[in-house]
This record gives structure tokens, C-alpha cells and sequence, in this order.
């Protein structure tokens, strides 16, 4: 299984149907759509495996900030139709165009001749893709300024690089009460790098957290039994996925289906899926 994959409806490079595709193809028998932002490749995933044997879970990861920086929260098993899921969803993609602009103009005043329009076709943005970063990443690298992605983070876009652009504010307990009222199961998705993450849990867990993602991407072995062991101790599940983009060269990520996540993981998170009565 693999419970973090990324598609062309945000920053990943295969379709939703391509993506199912390999997915099935190497022998997945459970796939989570996780977006960022976004849950416009749900459908098109869902459907691609019709008869595959291969189970989609419809999911979404939606980019937070703590006074720390960037968090990221998954959702598993929620609703995509939910009306203001897709609101608050629909606004922070409009927040990440706004900043994609913002980054493009500082590009360009910098002297690297970076364009908005193909920064738009990378994302895919006229099939509901979601602008973000690694896509003017790419177009750096595109045009030489860069050799890696990696490299347009550490010198130009990433948070301390010179055309660097914040965007609207979302807090952890914001995103997982988002995905709590879609009837989705929230996680905390690649905690590592969270400094004092004992301290961290508890208001998140009491907003609704029920996961941990322990198993994650290239996480050596050594990171994954502490986060379990930290799971353990607050009730999490712990969950886990390569974090894939559509592509095998990446710095931290895993392939498709190359991070080792338990057979429970998926039958835990279930237990934890308590849809919410609707509200008339």
C-alpha cells in the first residue's frame, strides 16, 4: 500500500489514472490520493481502478503553518463532495496562485526570465491542478538558472531564499477540523523535523488528530521506530507512504510503493473513520 501520493491535481507529474495505473501495476493493493490542497484527482483515480483490485482511498494534504513552519495534515476517507471541504479547499488554491504570482514577479527582478504561463502549464492548472512551488522549481530548471529542484529551493524559493513568498495563513487545528467535518480520519503527515513533537500533539489530538505518519518516504529506521514508539504513546495510528510525485529521482521521497507500511494501517484508520452526522 501507499498512503501519500501526489498527482497532477497538485504538484505530482502523472495523471490520477496514470498514476493508479503504476500503482497497480506494481502490485498495490491500496492507493491514497493526497493532494495537496486538493481532492480534484479523486474521481479519476477511483474510477481508472475499477476492476484492478486495487482499492483508492480518497484523501487530500493540506499545507498548514505553526510558528515552527510548515505542517502538513493528511485526511483519509473523506467525503470529496462535501461542500465546504471544496470551499476551503477552492480558496487555498486561490491563495497558492496569488503566491505562485508573487514568486514569478520576484524571479523576474532578480533577472531570471521565469514565465507565469508555463509556471501554469507544469501545474497542469487548466485540468484543476494546484500551482505550487515545485512547479516554478521546474520551470528554473527548465531554463538552466538551476540544476535540481532542490537547487531553485536553496537558492531562490525556499524559506530563507530572496524571492520566497508566505501565503495565507492555515493552522493545524484548522486543517484537521476541515477534514473532520468532510468525515475524514486526519494525520500528521512527515513529523520528523517537528522540534518538542510531545508538546505538539496534544491540542492537535484534542482537535481531532488520529494519525501519525511514522512510515515516510526514505525515513531511516531509526526515525521510523521513534515516531511509532511516540504513536504508541499518544493513541495514534501510525500511518505511512513514499510521499511520490511522479517521479524516482527525488531527495527524500520514496518510489511508488517503496516505503514499507504495515497490512494493519489501513484496517486501524478505518476503525478510526466515524463519519459526522450531516448538518441540514
Amino acid at each position: 500500500m501507499d498512503l501519500h501520493v501526489h498527482t497532477t491535481a497538485s504538484d505530482g507529474r502523472l495523471t490520477p489514472a496514470a498514476t493508479v495505473a503504476l500503482a497497480a501495476a506494481r502490485g498495490l493493493r491500496v492507493l491514497a490520493l493526497t493532494d495537496h490542497d486538493s481532492t480534484e484527482g479523486v474521481d479519476a483515480g477511483i474510477e481508472a481502478a475499477r476492476g484492478s483490485g486495487l482499492e483508492v482511498i480518497p484523501g487530500v494534504e493540506i499545507n498548514t503553518d505553526t510558528p515552527q513552519g510548515e505542517a502538513h495534515v493528511l485526511g483519509y476517507f473523506l467525503d470529496p463532495a462535501d461542500a465546504t471541504l471544496q470551499e476551503r479547499l477552492s480558496d487555498r488554491r486561490r491563495a497558492r496562485m496569488a503566491r505562485g504570482l508573487e514568486i514569478v514577479a520576484k524571479l523576474q527582478a532578480l533577472g531570471l526570465d521565469v514565465n507565469w504561463e508555463r509556471v501554469q502549464q507544469i501545474a497542469g492548472a487548466d485540468e484543476g491542478g494546484a500551482v505550487g512551488r515545485p512547479h516554478v522549481a521546474l520551470a528554473l530548471q527548465e531554463k538552466g538558472y538551476v540544476t535540481s529542484t532542490q537547487e531553485a529551493f536553496e537558492r531562490y524559493i525556499g524559506r530563507s531564499g530572496p524571492a520566497y513568498v508566505d501565503y495565507e495563513k492555515l493552522t493545524p487545528e484548522e486543517a484537521i477540523k476541515i477534514i473532520r467535518r468532510a468525515s475524514g480520519v486526519a494525520v500528521l503527515a512527515h513529523p520528523s523535523t517537528i522540534q518538542g513533537l510531545d508538546a505538539y500533539l496534544p491540542p492537535l489530538i484534542e482537535s481531532g488528530l488520529e494519525g501519525l505518519e511514522c512510515y515516510y518516504g526514505a525515513y531511516p529506521s531509526d526515525v521510523v521506530r521513534a515516531l511509532v514508539a511516540t504513536a504508541d504513546r499518544f493513541g495514534l495510528v501510525a500511518t505511512g507512504g513514499s510521499d511520490y510525485h511522479g517521479t524516482e529521482q527525488t531527495t527524500y521521497n520514496a518510489s511508488l510503493g517503496g516505503t514499507n507500511v504495515p497490512v494493519s494501517v489501513v484496517d486501524r484508520l478505518k476503525e478510526r473513520h466515524r463519519p459526522l452526522p450531516k448538518v441540514s
